[in-house]
């Protein structure tokens, strides 16, 4: 995570910027599933053995990397969550959701009409209302290790 003031008066730096990594279990798992790769092709010797090593630790570290490569920025004015730019204008009021308000909010208080962009490793988050009407979306619901300063940046940006 990197939370970042603007240094610049430029409007394209981003005021907050973070990236969801995956945690470091989750990258013991990739080597144990790559472990699991070399030993299924161990009983045909240690070229396929390996093969399989390489290739199974590839697909794991690039299912771990993938998933764990979402970003979250306020920049230009617009909320940058994953693939969906937002402009801050469209959003309303965020609200700081600790662990157990994040747990419920992506679970049976969940809209299914909300974009979600939610890592289940990291515990709090934020809830920023879309006041657009011509979006159906209601709310935007985004995981972030530092939601105040994810708050603090949006509001920083409506002024």
């Amino acid at each position: 995570m990197q939370p970042s003031a603007a240094s610049s008066g430029s409007p394209s730096a981003p005021s907050y910027d973070e990236r969801l990594t995956a945690p470091r279990s989750w990258w013991l798992i990739a080597a144990l599933a790559a472990l699991s790769g070399g030993l299924v092709l161990l009983p045909l010797g240690p070229v396929p053995m390996l093969a399989g090593l390489i290739g199974a630790g590839a697909l794991a570290a690039a299912a771990v990397s993938s998933y764990g490569s979402a970003r979250v920025r306020v920049v230009a004015g617009s909320l940058v969550a994953g693939d969906a730019r937002i402009p801050v204008s469209a959003l309303g009021e965020a609200e700081v959701l600790d662990a157990e308000e994040a747990r419920a909010w992506r679970s049976y208080k969940a809209d299914p009409r909300a974009f979600m962009l939610l890592r289940s490793y990291v515990p709090t988050a934020v809830r920023v209302m879309v006041t657009d009407l011509e979006d159906p979306t209601p709310y935007v619901y985004v995981s972030t290790r530092d939601p105040r300063a994810l708050v603090a940046a949006l509001d920083a940006v409506r002024a």
